[in-house]
């Protein structure tokens, strides 16, 4: 990786340091207004004079070109007057509202200058905050960290500059040879030893976001009270001047990690499974590509069909509005593809790989498996292999409380122990004794040994190889389906998200169903109504609802993590009286889900 100068004006796609900014100015997903304080502090009443001052200040102290020059521009514009200056009077404030906050999820955020955004100056500090954290609490002088990037726009400009502040403070940075997917990175954290891990991405946010997920040396994703532990050694950071940057000195790694992963991931595979099978897949635009093309291989399947209109890394996604295969649209191009082409299965993955979804021809259109519908599957071939192998140490399965109910029906028939986790895969990956874990969002770990975090390539190759068993049986991953729900009841799952332009707006949805909680949703009265903030013996406290129903039907609503927006999920369950009965019970928990969704949607209208 070449060296990072400390401001040029090279595009960042060619390989320098200078970052391209964005300049939107609304709030950032995942960001909070109420983050520590910047240069500036609330946007409302915050005096223009100070407003200016603080901009200056934080553009004196920004080593970056074409932040500084946006910065520039708006500060001009807000001492020109006039309508232009009163609008960006607003986005100025809005970029110093506080600082772009450090959470479990690291940094995510809109690119732009500010310290409310994702920039060089930003992620400079969060560095110096990382190895003087690993330094104080992990009591090492000389931290090892490794640091991976996606091909968004900047990832491989904030690589560089983790890398620089890392060996600068005296650690051992190690950086990937080049845009690889998140589980490359979380496999190679263990793999290499490495007290923590860096990975720069924004998985499938829009276009003009980018991130900062940060991993500790047992391979797993950050959880409280690390993250407030990081955050306040970022905070003492006094200036980006103040933090020292190498030039030179860090390792960048060669392809022998790339081939350590790829040959781990194919071990997914059993030696006996089949491979005739046919796959369509795409990359959304992503990194996966080549390491799902290299898996394919090494595990012995036909190459897949690429859908070429998206096989390549764009920063862009220039034929998606939002790059995550669970967003309407998102895998059109696939599924046109598989319609020409007839493949067994279509799988995709998000842009850094890190999940993974599945569509299937059902009945002569094609439509893809819901996050839960894959989870059940996956579930059932890890479930077949543990029951041949009694002996195997790690015998729990895991899923988030917003998955479906259906894993642990399958876990407790098979005389397995089920965990339910909070929300997000630094949860999951933490239960003791794990050999699979899955949560509704198309994340699924199925080989916690090796990647302890979702890896959509693991599990598409897991996918596939359940395929080609089928196949082999003249079946389907439908019909596997409808043997579950034969077995265990129809588990009908749906979600709804109330997206918010004000972040505010996600509390105070949450304070009025927590003061005034319906009595019943769709007819069926609510027996239970946990509020998850409290905690309990099995979860810590997280800022949700769950709601119980009568009926068996259950209702989480909870606020994301890493958007804005406040989420719904929704469960019914149907016994099936044998096969003869599996429509009619499809279709009652249908109507139900139906139901409630609407009933929901009224009760969190803003």
């Amino acid at each position: 990786m070449p060296n990072p100068p400390r401001s040029t004006s090279t595009d960042p796609v060619d390989g320098a340091a200078t970052s391209r900014s964005s300049t939107a100015g609304s709030p950032a997903p995942g960001s909070s207004t109420a983050g520590s304080p910047a240069p500036g502090s609330s946007t409302a009443g915050f005096p223009t004079g100070e407003l200016l001052a603080a901009a200056r200040a934080w553009r004196d102290d920004d080593p970056d070109t074409a932040t500084r020059a946006e910065l520039d521009a708006l500060i001009t514009a807000v001492e020109a007057g006039g309508d232009r200056g009163e609008a960006s009077r607003a986005d100025l404030a809005d970029r110093f509202a506080g600082m772009l906050e450090f959470g479990t999820a690291g940094l995510r955020g809109a690119l732009g200058a500010g310290p409310r955004r994702m920039n060089r100056a930003v992620v400079i500090r969060a560095a110096a905050g990382l190895t003087a954290y690993l330094q104080a609490e992990g009591g090492r002088p000389d931290p090892a960290v490794v640091i991976g990037f996606d091909a968004r726009h900047n990832s491989d400009v904030f690589a560089r500059d983790t890398a620089a502040a890392v060996e600068a403070a005296g650690g051992s940075a190690m950086v990937l040879p080049r845009p690889l997917p998140t589980p490359v990175l979380a496999f190679a954290i263990r793999h290499l030893g490495a007290d923590a891990g860096v990975m720069v991405t924004a998985s499938h946010n829009p276009p003009q976001d980018n991130g900062y997920k940060v991993y500790l040396g047992d391979g797993s994703q950050i959880v409280p009270p690390v993250d407030a532990q990081i955050a306040a050694h970022i905070a003492a950071v006094p200036s980006v001047a103040s933090v020292p940057m190498a030039d030179d000195g860090w390792d960048t790694l060669g392809d022998e990690l790339l081939d350590a992963y790829v040959e781990r991931a194919a071990a997914v595979v059993a030696p006996d499974a089949p491979r005739e099978v046919s796959v369509v897949h795409t990359a959304l635009h992503g990194v996966g590509s080549e390491t799902v093309r290299l898996a394919f291989e090494r595990a012995g399947f036909p190459a897949p069909q690429a859908v070429s209109s998206q096989e390549q890394p764009d920063p862009d996604f220039p034929t998606v509005s939002f790059p995550n295969p669970e967003e309407p649209g998102a895998i059109d191009a696939a599924l046109a593809l598989a319609a020409e082409v007839r493949p067994d299965v279509v799988v995709a993955n998000d842009p850094d790989a890190d999940r993974c979804a599945a569509a299937v021809d059902d009945h002569g259109t094609w439509r893809m498996l819901r996050g839960d519908e894959l989870g059940a599957l996956l579930g059932h071939a890890m479930i077949e292999r543990l029951s041949a192998r009694p002996d195997a140490e790690r015998r729990v399965l895991a899923s988030s409380i917003v998955s479906s109910r259906l894993l642990g029906a399958m876990a407790r028939a098979a005389g397995l122990e089920h965990r339910e986790t909070l929300t997000g895969f630094k949860w999951i990956a933490r239960v003791p004794g794990l050999a699979y874990g899955y949560e509704e969002a198309l994340g699924y770990c199925v080989d916690p040994d090796s990647v302890q975090d979702k890896d959509g390539v693991s599990a598409a190759l897991l996918v596939v190889e359940l395929v080609a068993r089928l196949r082999a049986q003249g079946r389907t991953l439908l019909d596997v389906l409808d043997d579950l729900a034969v077995a265990h009841g129809v588990h009908a799952t749906d979600a709804l998200s109330v997206r918010v332009s004000d972040l505010a707006l996600m509390p105070a949805l949450m304070e009025r169903l927590r003061g005034n909680p319906p009595q019943a949703v769709a007819g069926s009265r609510v027996d239970r109504l946990d509020d998850l903030a409290a905690g309990s013996a099995d979860l810590p406290p997280t800022d949700g609802l769950r709601f119980s129903l009568a009926d068996g039907s259950r209702i989480i609503v909870r606020p994301s993590g890493t958007e804005p927006k406040v989420k719904v999920y929704l469960e019914a369950i149907e016994s099936v009286d044998g096969a003869g009965d599996l429509a009619r019970a499809r279709a009652t928990a249908s109507e139900r889900l139906a139901a409630i969704k609407a009933d929901m949607a009224a009760l969190t209208a803003l």
